[in-house]
């Protein structure tokens, strides 16, 4: 199997870190897996992204049981991406699980899909697999805002804008200054883009900067708890969309067919990027995209197994 997939020398099993951001707010995070949040409240306890499946998101329980005996009542799913989503059954109590109607929109439209593709992908990182009932559905939607109360704790949760996807959620504590930014941020790891829309992230990043937020945990990387560090975080997202899609742009102008501008954008970018993690699998991903919504192509396509291994073909042979 290409490079790509499971084979890439990038996606060994990396050490997780669950660290405390302020009183009762934790990040977990696994040097450029994805990570979640956990949000303890005077009677429950949030999960922000239930992760890949069930028997990693009791990974996740068991660090939440060394640090209090409250039930988890709540699961938010920043988006739909199943790495993200399918380990909801493995949460041993009832829980409501909140995501925007946009978000649970793409779940009826193409959840399926991405579920076998992202398996196929990414073997790894749904460790258990075979223990996923399913699709993960929402329980409770909302349609661009909401506060969840955890007693005297508030969550506000907000359907930030178009970026990594079209539906994407963040959870922002404003007492804490603490913000959950899904994929929307990454640090030290490749932005996933072959569900984006580039022209619309930008201005979704401007709406988290301007939160002013002491902490960031992003879709990837280690927890940012510094001014510099959610500055890099954010800057670096937002140069990584910046260049891929300007190459696309200029691809699409000049008449270049995908695979032509695929080559310009790896050589040079990968001087800029290419220490980032699963940087080599998801350029033909962001490539993809990219070109499509240079041409106009405003909704992404859905990916299956079938079109990822075709894609895969065309561009790395």
């Amino acid at each position: 199997m290409s490079k790509g997939f499971a084979s890439q020398a990038d996606l060994i099993e990396k050490r997780e870190t669950f660290s405390e951001l302020a009183p009762g707010v934790y990040a977990l995070t696994a040097e450029g897996d994805p990570n979640s949040g956990v949000v303890v409240g005077d009677d429950s306890v949030l999960v922000i992204d239930a992760r890949a499946t069930p028997r990693m998101a009791g990974d996740l329980v068991a660090k939440v049981r060394e640090v209090t005996d409250k039930p988890i009542r709540h699961i938010l799913l920043t988006h739909y991406h199943a790495v993200r989503v399918l380990g909801v059954a493995g949460y041993p109590d009832r829980v409501n699980v909140i995501a925007s109607d946009v978000a649970r929109a793409m779940i009826v439209e193409r959840g399926r899909q991405d579920m076998e593709s992202e398996i196929q992908r990414f073997p790894r990182l749904f460790r258990g697999r075979e223990e996923i009932p399913g699709l993960t559905w929402p329980t409770v939607t909302f349609r661009g805002e909401m506060t969840l109360w955890l007693g005297a704790r508030e969550v506000r949760i907000v359907h930030a804008g178009r970026g990594h996807t079209a539906g994407d959620t963040i959870a922002w504590l404003p007492k804490e200054e603490v913000l959950f930014s899904g994929d929307l941020v990454e640090y030290g790891a490749t932005p996933y883009c072959g569900d984006a829309h580039f022209q619309d992230w930008p201005a979704t990043l401007d709406r988290l900067e301007a939160l002013n937020p002491k902490a960031v945990v992003p879709g990837r990387g280690e927890a940012l708890t510094t001014p510099e560090r959610i500055r890099e975080g954010i800057e670096g997202t937002r140069a990584f969309l910046r260049d891929l899609f300007g190459i696309a742009r200029d691809g699409i102008a000049a008449g270049h067919d995908l695979k032509t501008v695929y080559a310009r954008a790896m050589g040079e970018m990968r001087p800029r990027y290419g220490h980032w993690v699963i940087f080599e699998h998801c350029m033909p991903f962001c490539v993809s995209r990219a070109y499509d919504e240079a041409q106009g192509l405003d909704t992404p396509r859905i990916w299956t197994a079938e079109r990822d291994m075709e894609m895969w073909r065309a561009l790395e042979g």
